[in-house]
């Protein structure tokens, strides 16, 4: 809806009543209609046609007073009735009281101002149209049909007018001025009122309306670097505002996207399209690469340093994003797939592909494909291998990346526990007096985080605190110093998100030690992080419901005999159906646990059982509340996709899948995410899963910390370590807290 300045609308009201304070009868409040406007017998009904819209819009706020009251302000809604009435009347015994309209045009204009009203009250309503205009559209409207009458064009009109005002005379009907010489200039005169008002519509307005003459013109004019993709996508298509673009011979940059998009292999180009159009580039040069995904890939990975190296100096080139994106998707298809799915090959077989690489190659492969990279991927493959590629020698590396996604690296390396070594191969300070670079390194870790956009960099931030926490204090402590530092800085200079960051990422720090007693509900605002009430997890009838994912390999096959034996005990009944077992308390609390059956992985078959579950319970309303994963970190997107949003409890038991956690937040914003940041283990999932069923079959309030000691005297493996309980997965409590602080 476009605002217009209520003091000007306010004095165009007043100029309507004063037109219509003459006294002149009303149609609908005089109870009958004056005499000299009597119409004839075969043309009343139009009349009631009118009188009936004007009621309806008159009883719109639900009161039949004979107001029309969408103000606040009562002068105003006063004006707006007298015109709804008064002005609506008026005209209609202006078109009776007219001797040289014949009576088929009579009907034709009481029907546009039925339509009128009718069209008004529907748009107004919805908020397409502000009521205030109504005077202007009905003054208007009746400029409109007095050029009609006399063969004159309404363009003129229409020309001078608002587009809402516009809008509403043009749109209200496809037959009062139909013939008139006008209505299709105005037509694609409200088409270029519209484009000008909401530019980054253009294209979608354009789609609608492929035959306005300036089509061409004003797609010329656009902002090329803000709209190069729908250039892109819309270059594609196979319509007329398609065939419109394609046919711009006399602008450069349209014209190369266009061969672009006319490609097949349009996408891998589009990447580069900054180089090209400023003769960087070629598409010759891209030819003799893109079918050749080592090649190729080092050709994005050069192009990207050379966009963030440009970015720096503040020349951000086109479509930066769309390049970063392709990268990002090249290796993880290209090379991290490849490594993930050797997992159980030597060595010298697994990290084959990625030994043509160099550093900074490495680098972006791992930072681009946080949380689909196996832990071992990384820390066996494509970490020391960067690391060695550089001479051992991190600082130097990121030196030639520009430090870009620096923050990405850090975090993924205090995850996999080798952030110590990579800090280590910096250089030290040359004087006593000058900082060592890996304090200055950790120091900008924390530091400008309110200049970053969106909050990815903090989360970040707030991931690695932990794992450093643990396995390297003293940066931990400065990390911590510096996060106070970077809040008064904030503080002093009034920069709210800032301060809501700091704020944030202070409290966090200091409740990864539980000894401080942080409540961080309180401090924050976010939910309960350290208990899930037992209240929280059962249904209208009572009930836990927990969906447990299986999936078919080898591996899924063997974990899932070993889950249903564990409920082979008087607690509990098992019953199976083709697709899934299900398994229900005996004794204490209800509680079912529905597990889909590892079929088979050739040919989807796993996949059909999961999806035949999830249909059941969301059929009858069976909403799991507990959502377990058991199966290789490959799979934990998939169960993630399927998740309930109902989930409050969920649990990863494959490798890495902490770093899945921005995933789940998406999905179920409140849950509590247990996970492991490195390997998943059989000797842990397996207790895990063993008390907290205990605890809920006995109706027993999830406490995280004596569930978490508890668990620990129950679990030998070396693995637990590696698995973060909730209230200790700070970037989660981050995202939770960072959206209530910024009111999202």
């Amino acid at each position: 809806m476009i605002a217009t300045s209520r003091n000007i609308l306010v004095t165009g009201l007043f100029f309507v009543l004063s037109n219509i304070a003459s006294g002149q009868p009303l149609f609908v409040s005089s109870g009958g209609r004056d005499p000299n406007c009597k119409p004839p017998k075969n043309r009343e009904l139009f009349h009631d046609y009118i009188d009936a819209q004007q009621k309806i819009i008159l009883n719109a706020d639900g009161k039949n007073d004979n107001q029309f009251t969408p103000s606040a302000n009562d002068e105003v809604n006063f004006l707006l009735t007298q015109a709804l009435v008064g002005k609506v009347d008026a005209l209609q015994c202006k078109i009776e009281k007219d001797t040289l309209l014949k009576d088929q045009h009579k009907v034709l204009y009481l029907r546009g101002i039925e339509n009128l009203l009718k069209f008004f009250n529907s748009n107004y309503t919805s908020g397409k149209i502000d009521p205030v205009l109504l005077p202007d559209i009905i003054i208007n409207y009746e400029k409109c049909l007095e050029n009609d009458e006399r063969g004159q064009s309404i363009e003129p009109i229409i020309s001078g007018l608002s587009y809402e005002v516009g809008y509403s005379i043009v749109k209200a009907d496809n037959t009062t001025f139909l013939k008139n010489a006008g209505f299709k200039p105005s037509q694609y005169l409200l088409v270029l009122k519209y484009c000008l008002l909401h530019p980054d519509n253009i294209f979608s307005i354009l789609r609608e309306n492929p035959d306005v003459p300036f089509a061409d013109s004003i797609l010329r004019t656009l902002d090329k670097r803000k709209f190069a993709r729908q250039f892109y996508d819309y270059a594609q298509a196979n319509n007329r505002l398609g065939y419109v673009i394609r046919n711009i011979v006399d602008d450069d940059f349209i014209k190369t996207i266009v061969i672009m998009a006319k490609s097949k292999s349009g996408q891998q180009y589009f990447c580069f399209l900054d180089n090209i159009v400023n003769g960087r580039m070629t598409i010759a040069q891209i030819d003799s690469v893109k079918d050749d995904t080592l090649s190729y890939y080092k050709l994005l990975v050069k192009t990207q340093m050379d966009y963030y190296t440009r970015a720096t100096n503040k020349d951000t080139a086109f479509e930066f994003n769309a390049l970063t994106e392709r990268l990002m998707k090249k290796a993880k298809e290209g090379f991290v797939n490849t490594i993930n799915g050797l997992h159980t090959e030597p060595a010298e077989v697994r990290f084959r592909c990625i030994q043509p690489l160099n550093a900074q190659e490495l680098y972006y492969l791992a930072v681009l494909t946080d949380g689909s990279i196996y832990t071992s991927s990384f820390v066996k493959g494509v970490y020391p291998l960067m690391m060695s590629k550089i001479n051992n020698r991190g600082d130097s590396l990121l030196i030639l990346l520009n430090f870009d996604k620096y923050r990405k690296l850090i975090k993924m390396a205090a995850g996999y526990n080798t952030l110590a070594n990579f800090l280590s191969s910096f250089a030290k300070g040359e004087t006593p007096e000058q900082e060592d670079p890996a304090n200055t390194l950790m120091r900008a870790f924390v530091k400008n985080l309110e200049k970053t956009d969106g909050p990815e960099d903090a989360v970040d931030v707030a991931d690695s605190y932990a794992s450093i926490a643990e396995t390297i204090k003293p940066i931990a402590d400065e990390m911590l110093r510096n996060v106070k530092a970077n809040f008064e800085r904030n503080e002093n200079a009034n920069n709210k998100r800032g301060m809501a960051i700091y704020k944030i990422l202070n409290e966090l720090f200091l409740s990864a030690d539980t000894a401080n007693k942080i409540d961080l509900t309180k401090e924050l605002g976010i939910p309960p992080v350290y208990e899930v009430p037992f209240q929280s997890l059962v249904n209208d009838s009572g009930r836990v419901i927990m969906q447990v994912f299986f999936y078919g390999d080898k591996d899924g096959q063997g974990i899932f005999r070993g889950f249903v034996n564990m409920f082979s005990n008087a607690n509990w009944t098992i019953t199976a159906t083709e697709n899934w077992v299900c398994i229900n308390s005996a004794k204490g609390s209800p509680v079912s646990i529905y597990a889909n059956k590892p079929l088979p992985e050739e040919g989807g078959q796993d996949e059909k059982a999961q999806k035949a579950l999830c249909e059941y319970l969301q059929n009858n309303k069976l909403f799991p509340t507990i959502t377990i994963h058991r199966g290789h970190s490959y799979y934990a997107d998939a169960t993630i996709e399927q998740m309930f949003p109902s989930s409050r409890i969920v649990f990863l038991g494959s490798c890495g899948g902490y770093h899945l956690i921005n995933s789940i937040l998406a999905k179920t914003p409140d849950a509590h995410i247990i996970a492991s940041k490195q390997i998943g283990a059989t000797e842990v999932n397996r207790p895990f899963f063993q008390l907290l069923t205990e605890k809920v079959r006995n109706g027993n309030n999830i406490d995280w910390i004596p569930f978490w000691k508890e668990l620990d005297k129950m679990i030998v493996a070396k693995e637990f370590e590696d698995y973060i309980p909730p209230y200790k997965n700070l970037g989660a409590l981050f995202i939770k807290a960072y959206k209530i602080a910024m009111g999202k």
